[in-house]
């Protein structure tokens, strides 16, 4: 059985600081330099290119991951039917 390959391979840094950032520019809308500022306040230096690749590579993992959701709970709603 293979393990399938992680969102995080290879970074240098944890998924939970990558997560974060990503998060932070997706849902609040911040800009990259903010983000960068936000991280190394919290000890973490990494530059405002970096968040980008990292929105860039995890952006189509994202839109994948909804689309997946919201079609679930299309199927769902339409399989109980009410009298």
């Amino acid at each position: 059985m293979r393990k399938s390959k992680s969102l995080y391979d290879g970074d240098r840094f944890p998924s939970s600081v990558i997560s974060h950032a990503v998060r932070w520019y997706f849902r609040f809308q911040l800009s990259l330099r903010d983000i960068e500022e936000l991280l190394f306040e919290r000890g973490v230096a990494v530059s405002y290119e970096t968040i980008r690749r990292w929105c860039e590579k995890l952006a189509q993992a994202l839109r994948t991951g909804r689309k997946r959701r919201a079609v679930s709970r299309g199927t769902r709603g339409t399989s109980m039917r009410c009298s």
